[in-house]
């Protein structure tokens, strides 16, 4: 702002103090200050707003230039992925055709069935293999007590 020192002040408040009165001086200075002070808010929020409307400016631009990079981004990885599937499938077509002698479709070669591997998920396996149980006498179904005793009680003499 205007660079005041105090000899031009004291000028200033001398000539307002002749000129106005020593009456009116105090409330011509009280409203000249909330002038002077509404004239700085005014000039802070214009700064402000110039502030702002310059960093919006710059964040659109970064904005584009990313939104500018990642376009470029996509279309390379676009253009990799599709020039490796071209040559995943020729390289596999290549293979086919020299692994099998000619075409797949053409009615000579024997083209690969799928088969079911016949599993049955939900059953329940024992950890220790069927084999295994029956070659060692591995109970594999339980008795009771007595069927116990009576199976490994020794066998009595007939006298």
């Amino acid at each position: 702002m205007i660079d005041f020192g105090f000899d031009k002040i004291a000028l200033i408040g001398a000539v307002a103090l002749i000129v106005i009165g020593p009456e009116k001086l105090p409330r011509v200075a009280r409203t000249v200050g909330h002038l002077i002070g509404k004239a700085q808010r005014y000039v802070a929020d214009v700064k402000a707003e110039v502030n702002r409307s310059i960093e919006l400016d710059e964040l659109k631009k970064m904005k584009g230039e990313f939104e500018d990079a990642a376009r470029n981004v996509e279309q390379t990885v676009s253009q990799h992925i599709h020039q490796t599937t071209r040559d995943l499938n020729a390289a596999w077509n290549d293979a086919d055709s020299t692994a099998f002698g000619g075409s797949l479709h053409d009615g000579l070669t024997p083209v690969p069935v799928y088969r079911h591997p016949k599993k049955r998920w939900r059953l329940r396996r024992s950890a220790v293999p069927q084999w295994y149980k029956q070659r060692q006498g591995v109970r594999s179904k339980a008795q009771s007590g007595a069927a116990r005793v009576a199976r490994f009680r020794p066998p009595r003499s007939q006298a």
